[in-house]
C-alpha cells in the first residue's frame, strides 16, 4: 500500500498536478507540515473525468463476484492498516484516539455492506395495462460520480459515497477537502489501489476549489455530484447541478436539538448530551446544537451537565486521555469566539470555557440562552453547548423547528411513546430517543430535510441515489391500435 501522498491519483498513475498552486496539508494541533501537494489544474480534473468515462461501461459489466472480491480485498487492506489511518485522522484532521478508532470502524463497516450491492442490483417484472406486453424494470449504474468530501469527518464521509458507487458499477472522482486531502481522497487511491480495482474506476483531485470546484460540478461528464459540507456550499453545487440537469446527493450543516422532558432520567440526559456535543469537538453535521431542558429539571441538570464538562480534558489529540482535541484551524476558532462573546452580549452566561489555546477551545457552556440568539441560531460546529429552559411540548416544539436546518436530533423521556410521538413532529431526517444526535448505521438512511440537505445514504437508499432505472416492455402480441391498425 502506498503511503507517499505527495501526487494525484489518475487512471491508476500517481502523478503531479499541473496547477501552479501548493497545498500545504498541517497538523492543526502542532501545525506541522504533514504533506505538500502540486495542486490539480482543470486539465488535471478533465484527464480524470475522461477516464473514469472511459472505463465505467467496462466496469459497469464486470460480473458481481469480482466487484465484490476486489471491495473484500479494500476491507483487508483496511484492516491490515488500520494504525496508519488512524494515525493519519489524529494528525490530519485533530481526531481524538477515540474518534479515530470510531471513524475507522464506522467506515469499514460501510465499505462491509458495499461488498452486498453488486448482487443487490434488483429489477422488477410489472404487470401491463395492454393486452400481452410485459413490463421490465432495470437498475443500472448511473455513470460517472463526482465526490467532494469534507474536513471533520473525510474517511468515514468519502467512504459512504465512494464505496457505494464503485459497488453499484460507477466511477469515481473524488475532491477532497484541501485541510485533508489525505483522509479524504488519497488514501482511498491507496486502498483500491492495493485491493486491485481496475485503472480508472476511482481518481482523486487535490485542488483548490476557486480554480476547479465549479469545474466539479459543471463537467458535462458526471451524472451525480455527492457533496458532505455546508449549506452555503450546498446551495451554490445544487445551482450548477440544477442549470446542468444533474442529481445530487445534499449531505450539508444542522442546528440539532436535544431535548430533556420533565421525565426525564437526568443521569442519562447529561451522559448522552456530554458525548453528542463534544465529540470530535463538535464538528459533526450531526452534533447537538441546542439543549432544551424542561424548566423542572432545568436547574439539575445544568448543575450536573456544567460539572462534566468541567472534567473534560482539552488539547493534544494524540493523548488518549484527551477528550476534546483542536478545531481545524484558525478561521473556526476565531469565529465561534466571536459568536461566544455575540450571545453572552445579549444576555447569555458563560458558565464554563470560553477561551482558546491556538486551536484547542476550551469546552464551553452558556445559559440563558434564547432561541434567537447566535449561538443558538448558527451551527455552531465547536465545543460549546448552549442550554434552553422550556415549560411545554407546544413551546418545545415550535422552538426546535423555529430554524431552517433538519438533519438529527435527541428526545429523553421515561415514555418511549411520548418520545416517540414528539419526536414525529420535529422537522428532522433523523431523531432518537433517549440516546444523542451524533448515530450512523451502515444499513440505515442518513441524510436530513429543509436546510440539511438532499437524498439518504447507506443501505437500500443509497442504491437509489447512486443508481437509475430503465423501463423496458415488452409486446408479446400483436397489439391493436385502434384506427390505425388493418
Amino acid at each position: 500500500m502506498n503511503t507517499q501522498f505527495h501526487h494525484l491519483y489518475i487512471n491508476g498513475e500517481w502523478q503531479q498536478g499541473k496547477s501552479e498552486r501548493i497545498i500545504k496539508d498541517t497538523n492543526p494541533y502542532t501545525q506541522e507540515e504533514l504533506v505538500t501537494i502540486q495542486a490539480a489544474s482543470k486539465e488535471d480534473l478533465n484527464e480524470a473525468y475522461e477516464v473514469a468515462r472511459d472505463v465505467q461501461d467496462s466496469w459497469k459489466k464486470t460480473l458481481p463476484q469480482e466487484k465484490r472480491r476486489i471491495l473484500e480485498n479494500a476491507v483487508r487492506v483496511m484492516e491490515e492498516n488500520k494504525e496508519l489511518i488512524m494515525n493519519w485522522l489524529i494528525k490530519e484532521a485533530g481526531s481524538t484516539t477515540m474518534k479515530a478508532m470510531s471513524e475507522y470502524n464506522v467506515s469499514l463497516n460501510i465499505l462491509k455492506e458495499a461488498t452486498t450491492y453488486p448482487y443487490r442490483m434488483e429489477g422488477k417484472i410489472l404487470p401491463s395495462q395492454t393486452p400481452g406486453k410485459e413490463n421490465r424494470v432495470y437498475r443500472d449504474a448511473l455513470g460517472v460520480i463526482g465526490i467532494i468530501s469534507p474536513w471533520n469527518f473525510p474517511f468515514h464521509l468519502a467512504m459512504r459515497s465512494i464505496a457505494t458507487a464503485i459497488a453499484t458499477g460507477n466511477t469515481v472522482v473524488v475532491k477532497p477537502s484541501t485541510e485533508t486531502p489525505v483522509t479524504g481522497g488519497l488514501l482511498f487511491a491507496s486502498i483500491f489501489e492495493a485491493a486491485e480495482l481496475p485503472k480508472g474506476v476511482l481518481n482523486v483531485i487535490v485542488g483548490k476549489g476557486s480554480e476547479i470546484g465549479d469545474d466539479m460540478v459543471t463537467n458535462p461528464i458526471p451524472r451525480l455530484i455527492s457533496f458532505t459540507g455546508s449549506t452555503e456550499v450546498g446551495r451554490h453545487i445544487g445551482e450548477l447541478a440544477g442549470k446542468n440537469l444533474k442529481k445530487t446527493a445534499l449531505e450539508l450543516g444542522g442546528n440539532n436539538v436535544f431535548i430533556a422532558l420533565e421525565d426525564a432520567d437526568i443521569e442519562r440526559a447529561v451522559e448522552s448530551a456530554l458525548f453528542g456535543k463534544f465529540y470530535h469537538q463538535g464538528q459533526i453535521c450531526m452534533s447537538i446544537n441546542r439543549i432544551f431542558v424542561h424548566r423542572n429539571i432545568h436547574d439539575e441538570f445544568t448543575k450536573a451537565f456544567v460539572n462534566r464538562v468541567k472534567g473534560l480534558n482539552a488539547g493534544d489529540p494524540a493523548n488518549k486521555e484527551t477528550h476534546v482535541g483542536p478545531l481545524i484551524n484558525r478561521d473556526q476558532v476565531d469565529r465561534i469566539l466571536n459568536e461566544i462573546e455575540e450571545t453572552v452580549a445579549q444576555g447569555a452566561t458563560l458558565e464554563v470555557g470560553g477561551k482558546a489555546n491556538g486551536n484547542v477551545l476550551e469546552p464551553s457552556v452558556l445559559t440563558g440562552v434564547t432561541n434567537d440568539m447566535p449561538l443558538a441560531k448558527n451551527e455552531i460546529f465547536g465545543p460549546v453547548a448552549v442550554i434552553i429552559p422550556f415549560d411545554t411540548e407546544e413551546e418545545v416544539l415550535k422552538m426546535a423547528n423555529a430554524h431552517p436546518y433538519g438533519l438529527s436530533g435527541a428526545i429523553h423521556t421515561r415514555s418511549t411513546d411520548r418520545g416517540t410521538l414528539l419526536a414525529r413532529q420535529i422537522k428532522t431526517g433523523m431523531i432518537h430517543v433517549n440516546d444523542q444526535s451524533v448515530n450512523e448505521e451502515p444499513h440505515l438512511p442518513f441524510g436530513g430535510e429543509k436546510d440539511s440537505g438532499l437524498g439518504r445514504f447507506n443501505g437500500e437508499w443509497a442504491l437509489d441515489e447512486f443508481t437509475t432505472v430503465q423501463w423496458v416492455s415488452v409486446q408479446h402480441e400483436p397489439r391493436n391500435y385502434g384506427p390505425f391498425s388493418k
